[in-house]
């Protein structure tokens, strides 16, 4: 986008750009951290972590470099479909009720199957359809949502193979500390690698094993299997991985107030000194957390500017003193950088106690993407 603000195909001067050059760049840099045999699942659930599912989702296809793609529900998946993205795509949470195993079959997508009853179903829908149709087990290790555990994933297996319109592709499971604690990662992993043994001698064995994320590919490569399930670090949310999304907004009304003025709800905040306050349309009807009152910044004019007063619903007001030249159509940068200076959502993400993930998914749709190439 060029600096002079958005395309005219919205009104209000709020937009996330979401960089697809570095998207492509991310995943050549994870992919040359892996064998050449490790197959890669591009996570795109949550709206691609609030970058946006479909454009993200075919950038990676046209790179040849991801092999499936991960996400939540059917429903997420289906809207991949009707964008025309191919790749093979794996549901990830637990399908109920049992039309949703048609309607995953119906769009060629890949269910997980975490229990007896949810493979019963799968079957009944393979036979509704008179068709093949494939899953993925999910084993419970540790991180206590939805899985089976080893021994029924056993089972399930066994009953799976007897089936003729069911194969088992994969077999995975969910790290729940892969960057906190080694010890238990560990013990989740022993604890996949038999339940994998014994249903290889059971049923035989199965194409796709996995149970990385980005931590753990990166750094437990006993974790990476056969596929590994990537999707901070591919959005820049993990270190030595560059982000893809900048949030910004324009300047839309500038005042100068003397000194004790209160700002906003509560008149949380009161100038110390003469001031410059500059309002924008962001707000945390956009996704901006409320928790930033008084406590973020945005970038103005190249220089740091705090957040004075409460994030209201649609506007905020940042003390802009400090960039003196500044005036209405200016930009501003709430995620990215301007300048020398940069905001990242780590950062937001820590002063807000929370992680990263949070604060890109939180930009809500009446937030345009506008994506570089």
């Amino acid at each position: 986008m060029p600096s002079a603000g958005p395309a005219r195909r919205f009104f209000r001067p709020t937009w996330a750009e979401v960089d697809l050059s570095l998207l492509r760049a991310n995943l050549r840099l994870f992919k040359s951290r892996l064998s050449r045999r490790t197959k890669l699942l591009f996570v795109v659930k949550g709206n691609a972590y609030g970058h946006g599912a479909a454009a993200c989702a075919k950038a990676a296809e046209g790179t040849r470099l991801a092999d499936w793609l991960g996400v939540s529900s059917v429903e997420e998946g289906i809207s991949l479909r009707e964008a025309e993205v191919r790749l093979p795509i794996l549901v990830l949470g637990s399908l109920f009720p049992f039309e949703s195993f048609l309607a995953a079959a119906e769009y060629g997508l890949t269910p997980t199957v975490a229990s007896l009853e949810s493979a019963k179903r799968l079957v009944e829908a393979a036979a509704r359809l008179k068709r093949r149709v494939y899953c993925h087990l999910k084993i419970e290790t540790g991180m206590g949502r939805i899985g089976m555990t080893p021994e029924a994933a056993i089972g399930v297996a066994r009953f799976l193979s007897a089936q003729k319109g069911v194969r088992v592709e994969g077999i995975y499971t969910h790290l729940s500390c892969a960057e906190t604690d080694a010890a238990f990662t560990t013990r989740q992993l022993r604890r996949f690698q038999a339940a994998l043994a014994e249903i290889a001698r059971v049923s035989g064995p199965v194409e796709l094993r996995h149970a990385a994320n980005s931590a753990a590919a990166l750094r437990r490569p006993a974790s990476r299997y056969d596929m590994v399930r990537p999707g901070l670090a591919l959005y820049g949310l993990y270190p030595g991985f560059e982000p893809i999304l900048s949030l910004k907004t324009k300047v839309v009304f500038i005042k100068i107030v003397p000194q004790g003025t209160p700002l906003g709800y509560g008149a949380s905040f009161k100038t110390r000194r003469r001031s410059k306050i500059a309002t924008v349309p962001l707000g945390y009807a956009d996704g901006v957390s409320r928790g930033l009152s008084n406590k973020g910044y945005a970038l103005l004019g190249g220089r740091r500017c705090p957040i004075v007063g409460r994030v209201t619903m649609d506007m905020l007001a940042l003390d802009a003193t400090s960039a003196p030249q500044s005036r209405v159509g200016d930009d501003v940068v709430l995620i990215g950088r301007q300048g020398e200076d940069r905001i990242t959502a780590n950062e937001i993400a820590a002063a807000l106690g929370t992680i990263p993930y949070e604060i890109t998914t939180a930009l809500s749709n009446r937030v345009p993407r506008v994506y570089l190439q």
